[in-house]
C-alpha cells in the first residue's frame, strides 16, 4: 500500500491550523486521519476511528490533558477539528481497573467528560483509544488484515505474518469490554506497536502523527504481500444466461416488494463491476456470501446476509417476478428464523428490525443495494463491494470464516450501532419524486420543498444548459431530456429506475407559452403547443404508470394544467386549448388508475413570474387586457401575486393528500371566472 504522507503537506494543514487557532497536534491528527479516510482500502463509511492525547484549555482559564477522539458521525475523509471533540483524560484512565460499564454508562461517561457538551459523541472506542498511552492512535477497518484475519487459520496466519511488535487479538464486541482487553494484553507486552483485531481490524499507535500512519501503511502492506503469496484458484462461476428483461425493468418490481406496506419505501440503487460480476455468479454464492460482513459494523447497513435471486435462462419479466416473489418470502422467513434463534441468547428483549435486505444479488444481472434514502443505498452497495473484494480473495485460498452469528446479531441489534442510522424520518423519506420543466422558477421552488421533506428528488429539462449547471450545483440525478420525444423520455426514466428502483410521484410541470388568435394561428404552431403542452405530459405520465404498476406501492401523478383550461385568455388559445385538454387527461388517469393505488391530481396555477411568464410576456398579457402589468400580476380577489413557491406548496398538498384523486387545485389569488364547480 502507498504510503501519501507529505513533509509539505503535513506543514500546510498545520500553518492552516494555526491560523484558526488549533494546536499543531489537532492539525497533525486532521491530516493524517483524511490520509486514512480517504483510502477505500482502509476506511468506508464511518468505519475506523483516531485519537491524540493533547491538552486544551477550558473556560475556567485551566488546561486539561484530553483525548480528541473521532467523534460520530463524521466522516474521516473530511474530518475537521470540530470532529474530533476533546474528551477529559484522567477520568477516562480512572476507570481503567472498573470491571464492568454498560454501554449507556460509558455513553454518559463520556459525554459527562467533554470540553464542549455540544460536541458530537465521542466514538464508543474511545476508552480503548485512552488506555493506550500513546499520542496518536489509528484505527482502520483494511480489506487486506481483513482478508488475513477472515479465515479458518486466522490466528496462526496472522501471527506468521507480523511479528513481535504485533498482537493478535482474538474477537471482542467493541466497547469497553474491549477496550479492557487491549490494556490487558498492552501491559503484558509493552514493546508492541500494533493490534490486529481479528475479524475487526487494526490498530497502530505512536507518539507521532507520522509513526503511527507509517506504521499503518507498513502492517497493512505485509498483510497484502502475505496473501499475494498464497497459490490462489479461481472461484467457479455459473453459465451466462440470457434474460428477455432489463435492470431497469425489474428494478421496480424489487422496489416493490422490498415494502412490507405501502407507506414504507425504499431507495435500490443498481450497479455492477467486475468485481461484483464474479462474486455474484459464483456457484457458491449463497454459501460464502451468507457468512457474515468483512468487518462487524457493516451489519447495520447490510444485514448478516443478503438476498439472492436466480433467474433461469430465458425468463421474461414475468417469469421473473415469480422468481422474486419466492426468494423474498424465503429470505424474509429465514430473517425471522436468524432473529428468533438469537434473541434467545441475550438477555436484553429486542424489537425486531424489519424483514426486508438490504443487498439483492441477481445472478448475471448485478446488484442491487437498499436504503431509505439513495445515500443509504449506495452506502450500502460500497460495502457490498467491499465484502465481495475481500470474501471472494479469501474463497481464491482458503474458505471464508468470520465470526458467530450470535456475535453479528449482537452488532445488527446493538443500540449504539443503530442510533449511527436510526434518524428521525421525514415524511417523504423514500419516496422518488421526477420534475419535468425543473429548472424553471416553479420546478426548482418544487424542487427545494420537496427535498426539505426529505425525498429524492430528480430534474428533468430540455434546457441541456440549465440542466448542466444544476449538475455542478446539487448532487441530485439531472436529466436531459425532450419530453416530446418518446424515446428520450423512455431513456430518462430507465435510467431512474437504475439509480432509484422507480418513482412514487410525477410532477409533469413542462411546459411552453404560445399565443395568437386561435382562427389565424398556422397549424404548425398549433401542433407544437399540443406537443409541448398535452403529448409531453402523456409521454411522461404513461411511463411512469408503468413503473408504479410494476412496484405495486401507489403512485401519484400532477400535472400543471393552467387555469387557461377552464378560463381561456384572449388571444391565448394555442395554449389554452391542449390545456384543456390536459385537464381532462388529469382526470383521465384518476379515473383508469384509481383502482391499483394510483392518483392523478392537477394545478391550475395563474400568472406566475417564471421562465414560462417573464417579463415581456406580462407586458404583452396586460396589453391584451388594457391594464398595468402590476394590475395584471395582482388582478384577483386578494390583490396579490401569486408566486412559484405557491405553486410548490400546492404540488406539496397533493401529493401528500393521500384520499385526494382526480381533483384540480387553484392557485390563483382567487379568480371567480376560473373556479371550477
Amino acid at each position: 500500500m502507498k504510503n501519501n504522507w507529505s513533509n509539505k503537506t503535513a506543514y500546510q494543514y498545520i500553518k492552516k491550523y494555526k491560523s484558526k487557532g488549533y494546536s499543531e497536534d489537532l492539525a497533525l491528527r486532521v491530516y493524517t486521519t483524511r490520509l486514512l479516510g480517504r483510502n477505500s482500502e482502509l476506511v468506508l463509511h464511518g468505519g475506523g476511528n483516531t485519537s491524540v492525547k493533547t491538552n486544551i484549555k477550558d473556560i475556567d482559564g485551566k488546561k486539561y490533558d484530553v483525548l480528541c477522539v473521532k467523534g460520530s458521525g463524521w466522516d474521516m475523509a473530511e474530518i475537521e477539528p470540530e470532529g474530533l471533540p476533546a474528551v477529559k483524560l484522567n477520568p477516562l484512565l480512572s476507570l481503567r481497573d472498573k470491571k464492568n460499564l454498560s454501554d449507556e454508562d460509558m455513553v454518559s461517561f463520556q459525554k459527562r467528560n467533554l470540553i464542549n457538551i455540544k460536541s458530537p459523541n465521542p466514538s464508543v472506542e474511545t476508552f480503548l483509544h485512552a488506555f493506550l498511552p500513546f499520542k496518536f492512535v489509528d484505527h482502520t477497518h483494511s480489506d487486506a488484515i481483513m482478508n488475513v484475519t477472515n479465515r479458518p487459520n486466522g490466528m496462526k496466519f496472522c501471527k506468521k505474518i507480523f511479528g513481535k511488535n504485533v498482537s493478535i487479538v482474538p474477537y471482542v464486541m467493541p466497547g469497553f469490554k474491549l477496550a479492557k482487553k487491549i490494556n490487558e494484553i498492552y501491559l503484558k507486552n509493552p514493546n508492541i506497536n500494533c493490534l490486529i483485531l481479528m475479524n475487526h481490524g487494526i490498530f497502530t499507535f505512536a507518539d507521532s502523527a507520522k509513526d503511527a500512519y507509517d506504521l499503518m501503511i507498513k502492517y497493512v502492506s505485509k498483510a497484502e504481500n502475505a496473501t499475494k503469496r498464497l497459490k490462489k484458484k479461481k472461484i467457479k462461476q455459473i453459465k451466462k444466461y440470457n434474460f428477455k428483461f432489463d435492470k431497469s425493468e425489474i428494478a421496480p418490481i424489487l422496489r416493490g416488494l422490498l415494502s412490507i406496506n405501502k407507506e414504507d419505501k425504499f431507495i435500490v440503487n443498481y450497479r455492477i463491476n467486475k468485481n461484483l460480476k464474479y462474486f455474484i455468479n459464483g456457484k457458491n454464492v449463497s454459501k460464502y456470501s451468507s457468512k457474515g460482513t468483512a468487518t462487524p459494523d457493516h451489519v447495520i447497513r447490510v444485514k448478516p446476509f443478503p438476498l439472492i435471486i436466480k433467474p433461469k435462462n430465458n425468463s421474461n419479466i414475468i417469469d421473473f417476478k415469480k422468481t422474486a416473489v419466492k426468494a423474498f418470502s424465503q429470505y424474509r422467513k429465514r430473517y425471522i428464523k436468524y432473529f428468533k434463534n438469537n434473541e434467545k441468547k441475550v438477555s436484553e428483549k429486542k424489537v425486531m428490525l424489519d424483514t426486508s435486505p438490504r443487498v439483492i444479488l441477481v445472478q448475471n444481472v448485478g446488484l442491487f443495494s437498499v436504503g431509505n434514502s439513495l445515500n443509504a443505498a449506495k452506502i450500502a452497495g460500497d460495502l457490498t463491494n467491499t465484502n465481495a473484494r475481500v470474501i471472494s480473495s479469501i474463497e481464491e485460498t482458503s474458505k471464508y470464516k468470520f465470526i458467530s452469528e450470535k456475535d453479528l446479531f449482537d452488532v445488527e441489534y446493538w443500540s449504539l450501532e443503530q442510533a449511527k442510522i436510526n434518524k428521525t424520518k421525514k415524511i417523504l423519506q423514500g419516496n422518488v419524486v421526477v420534475i419535468t420543466g425543473s429548472t424553471g422558477a416553479i420546478g426548482l421552488e418544487t424542487y427545494k420543498l420537496f427535498k426539505s421533506y426529505g425525498a429524492e428528488v430528480v430534474l428533468i429539462d430540455f434546457d441541456l444548459k440549465k440542466i448542466n449547471k444544476m449538475k455542478n450545483q446539487i448532487e441530485d440525478l439531472c436529466i436531459h431530456c425532450d419530453v416530446t420525444d418518446k424515446k428520450s423520455v423512455k431513456n430518462a426514466f430507465d435510467r431512474i429506475a437504475e439509480v432509484y428502483g422507480g418513482l412514487d410521484i410525477l410532477i409533469s410541470n413542462a411546459g411552453t407559452a404560445i399565443g395568437g388568435s386561435i382562427g389565424e394561428v398556422d397549424d404548425q404552431i398549433l401542433r407544437k403547443s399540443f406537443e409541448d403542452n398535452f403529448f409531453s405530459h402523456q409521454n411522461c405520465a404513461s411511463e411512469a404508470i408503468k413503473i408504479m404498476k410494476k412496484q405495486n406501492i401507489n403512485g401519484c401523478l400532477l400535472f400543471n394544467i393552467s387555469k387557461q383550461s377552464v378560463n381561456p385568455g384572449k388571444n391565448f388559445g394555442p395554449y389554452g386549448l391542449p390545456k384543456s385538454a390536459l385537464l381532462s387527461l388529469c382526470k383521465q388517469y384518476a379515473v383508469d388508475y384509481g383502482s391499483v393505488g394510483i392518483r392523478s391530481n392537477g394545478i391550475n396555477a395563474d400568472r406566475i413570474r417564471s421562465g414560462l411568464l417573464n417579463d415581456s410576456m406580462i407586458k404583452d398579457r396586460a396589453k391584451a387586457r388594457e391594464i398595468t402589468t402590476d394590475t395584471y400580476m395582482k388582478g384577483n380577489l386578494l390583490l396579490d401575486e401569486v408566486k412559484a413557491l405557491d405553486v410548490a406548496k400546492a404540488f406539496f398538498h397533493l401529493a401528500v393528500s393521500k384520499k385526494t384523486t382526480g381533483a384540480v387545485l387553484t392557485v390563483d389569488g382567487g379568480n371567480i371566472a376560473a373556479s371550477l364547480r
